[in-house]
């Protein structure tokens, strides 16, 4: 093994201590090492838990055909659209438990995907969920059960079952976008069983957070399940709040065998303050505390009210023959305001401040149908897809810019760079004032075909039709692009031996020239294609025990027909903008004996600009993508009573913008827990982030709004379950 990793490696030279790079190679077998070394143990540990159909998770017992059983994922609907195990899908996945958000006291997708390999948050400019995906940056690829849910704003994990990362380009799945993965929350849903589940979290900070999951059966044909939060908390960042409040009722009627029928609604609001965080001084962020405040946090806000409606419905006409659809209607109303740092002066004592404020409304209808149904032509088995997507997204902009008097910024003192000097916001020339209305109508039908035991193939093509429709309300200028979108997808899957599979895939995702938000269109980019990625992936899964998981890809994804300047003609763009990511996946998840969990994952990637784009020049590397990342999270039981949990998390250095110009220093953070059962019922927790209490820089948006890492945080949650 270690001499395959170093083979990976060596394909992606680049710069770098070599002794460093060694080390996480070494790291890295020795994560492989770790997962195999408590396999006797774990074996005798299986083979005590008593029948076949039950398997012991450390504290949790569930059966075999659950989904998730304890930090391991069996099953998925998501990547295929079918009930298919994940050792049968070629395709990098990596799934996040609620298990493992609890131990762990997640509280944002930022926490989620440092432990997803391949996957890196970005700032959002303290406004909005926003990742890099296999160095695609992307603010829209996020779904809820497999719908698109893509509006700018920061979500929750309080009626999260699970959060799903599905790496690669995925049109034939989720059609437009998509180009270095996605996101899917699945959300908890009635399921007839009893729950009440309340939980109170406060710490550090002024942390204060509650929750409630209560489920009921109201007879053999219907039941219902509410998940509630309610958080009001502070921050280590000076003057930053947070209020936030959802709740998600759902219920679930059967009224036969082979019928379901899912209704559920969330009303979710986020009111916090805009933090854009700290800005830059000769490469590097600007030393200076943690907590400082730059810009005027009583004027730099964010909120959003998110209401959406779902419904599912499933009829199995006989056991190979399934309907199954889903509707989704949201709404959502979102505005930001910010008032927030740019370039420090050649001296280091001043900083620029700039301000303004976004407004979007956003309407949301999607529906999709799939029919589902297994053939057989001879010994050759085929589970087949066929499926139709329709949707419409209506979306209203305006913006405004920060006035400080005349001027559109001012200089602050940087020992004292919190300034309440007021600001006028009013629409400068350019500022969008917009709505936009999109359609797509989309069909797709996929096979996945078993040849053998050991032989799998599955193949799938989709076609959109993708149309916007843009009206400047400034000056009545009307701009319509429609696209049509033919995305394939191959795998092929191998298993030697029936825990092993081997796999290989190619797949293909479009994303429109007015963006993932498409919130513009001009006369320019009216005219140009949609950019282009392509997946090309080859990976490994191996269920080394019945519950421990360990999972390798290799890839390379392109992304071509990006912006770049016309050198011919100033002021004008020309499609010939390539971008490149080269990566090395490992992922682990599972049990190594009874008592002792564990969760973890480490990527090296070189993303690079490969012909120059609108952003860098070729040879830039892309901003936020280290080329090591590790997390490596674990939990051990030590008696019924008393569990402890101690991870790490560390990424090498990253650069902030396209230009390379800012450095961020690499990292690496400890976290630990304490978990008592005090009663039957009733649990305590207490989780210690950054343990060591490192000063570190955890991400940006740009060269100058860079995210400082949090200190030492106490957080302590007391949870009931009865």
């Amino acid at each position: 093994m270690t001499g395959t990793i170093s083979g990976f490696a060596a394909c992606f030279g680049g710069r770098g201590s070599k002794t460093r790079r060694a080390a996480w190679l070494h790291a890295t077998t020795a994560l492989v090492t770790l997962c195999l070394a408590g396999a006797a143990q774990a074996q005798q540990a299986q083979t005590q838990a008593g029948s076949a159909g039950t398997m012991v998770l450390g504290p949790v017992t569930v059966g075999d055909d659950a989904p998730v059983q304890g930090y391991v994922a069996k099953r998925s609907t998501t990547a295929t659209k079918t009930d298919t195990p994940l050792q049968d899908v070629p395709q990098s996945v990596t799934v996040v438990p609620e298990a493992l958000i609890k131990d762990q006291a997640m509280q944002s997708m930022a926490d989620v995907v440092r432990y997803i390999p391949g996957i890196n948050p970005a700032q959002g400019e303290g406004n909005r969920d926003q990742l890099v995906i296999r160095g695609n940056n992307t603010t829209a690829d996020f779904f809820v059960d497999g719908v698109r849910d893509d509006v700018q704003y920061y979500r929750d994990l309080y009626n999260v079952d699970r959060v799903e990362a599905l790496k690669g380009s995925n049109a034939m799945i989720f059609g437009r976008g998509g180009g270095g993965g996605v996101i899917n929350r699945v959300i908890k849903e009635a399921d007839g069983r009893s729950i009440r589940a309340f939980s109170l979290q406060g710490g550090s900070f002024e942390n204060k957070r509650a929750t409630a999951d209560v489920g009921q059966s109201f007879g053999p044909i219907v039941s219902g399940r509410l998940n509630a939060v309610v958080e009001n908390s502070g921050s280590y960042r000076d003057h930053v709040e947070l209020e936030r409040y959802g709740i998600n009722p759902t219920v679930t009627v059967t009224p036969s065998d082979k019928t379901k029928i899912k209704l559920g609604y969330e009303f979710f609001r986020d009111d916090r303050t805009a933090d854009r965080g700290i800005p830059s001084f000769r490469g590097a962020p600007l030393n200076t505390d943690v907590s400082t405040f730059f810009g005027n946090p009583d004027l730099s806000f964010s909120k959003v009210d998110a209401h959406a409606v779902d419904a599912t419905v499933e009829h199995e006409f006989s056991s190979s023959v399934l309907l199954r659809n889903r509707s989704r209607y949201a709404n959502y109303d979102k505005i930001y305001q910010n008032v927030f740092p740019g370039a420090v002066n050649a001296a280091g004592t001043q900083v620029s401040i700039s301000a303004y404020n976004n407004a979007t409304k956003r309407e949301n209808l999607f529906n999709q149908t799939d029919l589902i149904f297994s053939v057989n032509t001879g010994a050759i088995k085929h589970k087949l897809l066929a499926g139709v997507e329709l949707g419409r997204q209506e979306t209203d902009s305006f913006r405004n810019t920060g006035y400080f008097g005349n001027a559109t910024s001012i200089s602050v003192p940087v020992s004292n760079p919190t300034t309440y000097r007021s600001v006028a916001f009013r629409q400068s020339a350019t500022d969008a004032n917009a709505s936009t209305t999109t359609t797509t109508a989309a069909a797709y039908i996929q096979d996945q075909i078993e040849l053998s035991d050991q032989w799998q193939v599955i193949g799938g093509l989709r076609y959109d039709r993708f149309n916007v429709d843009f009206h400047n309300n400034r000056n009545g200028q009307e701009f319509s692009r429609d696209d049509g979108l033919l995305s394939p997808r191959l795998g092929v899957v191998f298993k030697p031996i029936q825990p092993l599979s081997l796999y290989a895939s190619y797949s293909v995702s479009y994303l429109p020239s007015s963006g993932d938000q498409f919130s513009s269109l001009t006369s320019t980019t009216v005219n140009l294609k949609p950019e282009k990625f392509r997946n090309l992936e080859v990976g490994a899964k191996w269920d080394v025990l019945p519950n421990l998981s360990l999972t390798t890809a290799l890839f390379q994804l392109n992304r071509d027909n990006t912006q770049a300047p016309d050198p011919n003609n100033p002021g004008f763009v020309i499609q010939t903008g390539e971008q490149r990511t080269r990566g090395f996946e490992l992922g682990v998840s599972g049990n190594i004996t009874e008592n002792w969990q564990i969760a973890g994952g480490y990527a090296l990637q070189k993303a690079e600009i490969t012909s120059t784009t609108n952003s860098a020049l070729a040879g830039a590397q892309v901003a936020l993508v280290p080329r090591h990342s590790f997390s490596l999270w674990n939990k051990y039981q030590f008696t019924p009573m008393w569990a402890a949990g101690l991870g790490v998390i560390h990424q090498s250095k990253v650069y902030a913008g396209a230009d390379n110009a800012v450095t961020l220093p690499s990292f690496t953070r400890f976290d630990a827990a304490v978990f008592a059962n005090v009663t039957e019922n009733v649990k305590a927790q207490l989780n210690v982030q950054n343990l060591f209490d490192r000063k570190y820089y955890a991400t940006a948006h740009s060269n100058n709004n860079i995210m400082p890492g949090a200190p030492r945080t106490f957080l302590v949650t007391l949870s009931s379950n009865f």
